[in-house]
């Protein structure tokens, strides 16, 4: 695989997916990793790091079954580098898979190689690269999107999860777990999974009283959160605690709970194989019955089907045959 550098490169974007790879060798794996540069110079990461190249893009003879391009905060200046768009095409013919980390995105729009198809970058940048290149298909909120031959992910760390996809899809989904455990991160990311948890995209509440009843869904979504109960733990009326849930979450109690609960069954149905009794005790729906009516409700689909959908990291709805 080579992983395309360039003068003020995000240091994340390039050593967490080399991780992940260099890692699966160890499971069997036979990933060789090269650093690429445009002219084969060592470069400076944007951190103020330095990074040894050993090629230059030219020198790449052998097709490589990914190509990694990383991003870096000065994507406005890079998009109009005429050479690292040149490099980054060249790479991309020799690919067999080419995977955009963050701003990368960018790059491989400028260069041409997302017209017409899906793509998502760190959720900071989406509108600007709908805006930019209104020829590519943008998932502002996705973690990583497949078209074709080509991948897209969202921020730094999203890379690390659009390197285990390639890990499954090339060695499979036990190489891919083991991967990801050895490196004590996440596997239960598919591609098809929101960037934000429910406690980032809300509002952050400006009352104390109101932080610590959020803090507590939380920490334990399966505790009897009544409305009753949440106001008890508040000091307020339940009457008080519906209007801060309305003034500063811009939602209701019960259905802040139930976006709490639904997130951690999600998780626990990507991650286990624990029947749907216990998944719904211990998310707080009680019963499969109330698990399967809130995931109907909220999603389109049964908790027996989104496991189906998401157990791996597999993206969703590519959009062209890889």
């Amino acid at each position: 695989m080579s992983v395309l550098v360039f003068p003020g490169v995000r240091l994340l974007d390039v050593t967490g997916p080399i991780e992940v790879f260099t890692t699966a060798n160890e499971f069997g794996g036979r990933y060789r990793v090269h650093t690429v540069s445009p002219d084969g110079a060592d470069v400076v990461t944007a951190a103020g790091t330095g990074l040894r190249v050993d090629l230059a893009a030219a020198q790449v003879q052998a097709a490589s079954d990914v190509v990694v391009i990383p991003g870096g905060p000065e994507w406005p200046s890079l998009i109009k580098d005429d050479a690292l768009l040149d490099a980054i095409r060249a790479l991309d013919a020799g690919s067999c898979r080419t995977a955009s980390i963050c701003t990368g995105a960018f790059l491989l729009a400028a260069a041409g190689l997302l017209d017409g198809r899906k793509a998502t970058t760190h959720w900071r940048f989406a509108d600007q690269l709908a805006l930019r290149y209104p020829q590519v298909i943008v998932e502002a909120d996705a973690l990583f999107v497949r078209d074709g031959h080509i991948m897209t992910s969202a921020g730094v760390t999203s890379g690390i999860d659009l390197s285990l996809a390639l890990v499954e899809e090339h060695l499979g989904a036990d190489v891919a777990r083991a991967v990801a455990k050895d490196m004590v991160v996440f596997m239960q990311r598919p591609g098809g999974q929101s960037q934000f948890s429910v406690r980032t995209h809300t509002p952050r509440a400006r009352q104390e009283m109101l932080r610590r009843v959020l803090d507590a869904v939380a920490e334990d979504p399966s505790a009897p959160h009544t409305l009753a109960a949440m106001a008890r733990r508040a000091g307020v009326s339940t009457r008080h605690m519906t209007r801060l849930f309305h003034d500063e979450m811009t939602t209701t109690p019960a259905r802040y709970v139930e976006q709490v609960r639904m997130e951690a069954a999600q998780a626990m149905l990507e991650d286990s194989d624990d029947p749907m009794a216990t998944v719904a005790r211990r998310t707080g729906f009680g019963s499969p019955e109330s698990l399967r009516r809130a995931f109907t409700r909220n999603l389109g689909i049964t908790p027996g089907a989104y496991r189906a959908r998401f157990r791996t990291t597999h993206t969703a709805g590519d959009g062209k045959p890889a």
